[in-house]
């Protein structure tokens, strides 16, 4: 299959931004917990450092699904439509908890790229046509 060199679709640009922007907000996190697990006076550090292990890996991925994408690997968008998809209950239990402002916000986003990762433009420039 050979993908033609034709310019990238404001689609998939568009997704690869909001990519890269939801891993820096994931990095700021990250560097946050950092932070927090070294200024706590009592913690339980296993639970903390595995925490923070985890946004540091996902900022880690949105990142490189994003660079990916750019360079129209087919095989990122099924990982980075997979964790715009974890968005939708970390919004519903935002939503649930008090914190609608954020949750309703982040539901929007996780839809709003995965729609862009399977619009027809982006489709059609990852090889799926």
């Amino acid at each position: 299959m050979t993908i033609d060199s034709a310019r990238i679709p404001v689609t998939l640009r568009w997704a690869v931004r909001l990519l890269w922007a939801e891993a820096v907000a994931v990095g700021l996190i990250a560097v946050w917990l950092v932070w927090a697990d070294l200024a706590a006076a009592t913690t339980d550090l296993a639970s903390a450092l595995l925490v923070t292990a985890f946004a540091i890996g996902a900022a880690v991925a949105l990142w490189a699904l994003g660079r990916a994408l750019l360079r129209r690997r087919a095989g990122a968008r099924a990982p980075a439509i997979v964790l715009q998809l974890m968005l939708l209950p970390i919004g519903w239990f935002m939503i649930q908890g008090g914190m609608g402002w954020l949750g309703v916000p982040l539901m929007a986003l996780g839809l709003g790229v995965g729609w862009l990762l399977v619009s027809p433009p982006t489709t059609k420039a990852l090889g799926f046509e």
